[in-house]
């Protein structure tokens, strides 16, 4: 899958939800920041890098395309944030739970992306 090589996290104190930032490090050479710790009802999740748009709803610009990956990310986010605060995060991970990927999310078009045909 993909290679994770650092997770940088930066704690965030007083706010209601948000308990951190983090940026992702993939082969040494790619980063990609403004992930989310977000601690909601049913414990901590990564929330993806998103813009606000006109409207003033927020649209993710950077998301992963499979569960897995989603689930790794998240792993690897949670696991850093536990290791920088001493806060344990349970995740709906640990607790067996189901990830979706929004489907809404999965436009690759709109990037300027045509998947692949099948030959």
């Amino acid at each position: 899958m993909l290679n994770i090589t650092d997770v940088r996290i930066t704690k965030i104190e007083g706010d209601e939800k948000l308990r951190a930032f983090a940026a992702l490090v993939i082969e040494d050479c790619f980063l990609v920041g403004d992930l989310r710790v977000v601690e909601g009802e049913d414990g901590y999740f990564v929330a993806m890098p998103s813009r606000r748009k006109r409207d003033g709803s927020f649209k993710d610009i950077a998301y992963p395309l499979n569960n897995g990956l989603r689930e790794e990310i998240e792993e690897r986010v949670l696991q850093a944030y536990e290791v920088a605060t001493g806060n344990r995060a349970l995740s709906r991970i640990e607790r067996g739970e189901e990830t979706q990927v929004r489907p809404d999310l999965l436009g690759v078009e709109e990037f300027g992306f045509t998947p692949k045909a099948n030959p």
